[in-house]
């Protein structure tokens, strides 16, 4: 995985550990100078949030924004797991395995980036049974495009609720979530998407948030959580 973590992404993560630790957070400019080196997000997320519907925000803070990455960090975990055990099964080939690989190497990448921001405070990885989704290459596409849907519906659905700090982040892995979604969208459907938009890799003009509770009610009910 050397080669997935890079300069940008370590240089990022420190400024969200400090942006988390309001005793040290660094100066706004100080902030800008480490989050833009990872490609202009702040410009990104100013785009991004302007599009959003209207989201009760509640009161922006570090202890907010440290349940909202623990939670992102419990979506990191389920989909790095699920790439790993996919590939590790062997039931894979073609386009779809190399999919696979990619992804796991991204998704542990951002489990990684989430913990050392996080620190001390990063919630354990649970225990997982992906209930045979992974042992087959028809169900486990169909089960990473729910997945990576559901992964880019969550960022979007907590971006609003971050601090101007950390926000960068949570846009700098949103938008990989999102290729992943079109890359997985693109080898289930393709060549001709049987002629229905919702089957091609950019199905939506606008994609939806989630809430928090609407996305653990998805993940609870694949049952792929054992606690």
């Amino acid at each position: 995985m050397s080669d997935v973590i890079s300069v940008e992404l370590l240089d990022s993560r420190t400024a969200v550990s400090e942006a988390l630790d309001e005793s040290r957070a660094s100066t706004r400019a100080d902030f800008f100078r480490k989050a833009i080196v990872g490609g202009g997000a702040f410009a990104a997320g100013g785009v991004l949030i302007a599009g959003l519907p209207s989201i009760a925000l509640g009161q922006k803070s570090a202890s907010q924004d440290q349940e909202i990455l623990n939670f992102a960090l419990l979506l990191e975990y389920l989909e790095s797991e699920f790439y790993v055990e996919a590939v590790d099964r062997g039931a894979l080939s073609g386009e779809t395995l190399e999919f696979a690989r990619v992804v796991r190497d991204h998704e542990l990448a951002h489990v990684e980036f989430l913990r050392s921001a996080l620190g001390n405070n990063a919630r354990s990885k649970p225990q997982f049974d992906f209930k045979g989704t992974t042992s087959d290459a028809g169900m486990f596409r169909a089960t990473s495009v729910v997945l990576e849907d559901t992964g880019v519906q969550a960022y979007l659905g907590q971006a609003p609720r971050l601090r101007r700090q950390t926000l960068p982040a949570a846009v700098s892995i949103v938008s990989v979530e999102a290729r992943h979604a079109s890359w997985i969208r693109r080898i289930v459907g393709k060549p001709d998407y049987d002629g229905r938009a919702a089957n091609y890799p950019a199905p939506a003009v606008l994609d939806s948030p989630l809430t928090r509770s609407q996305v653990e009610s998805r993940v609870q009910s694949t049952g792929f959580i054992q606690g």
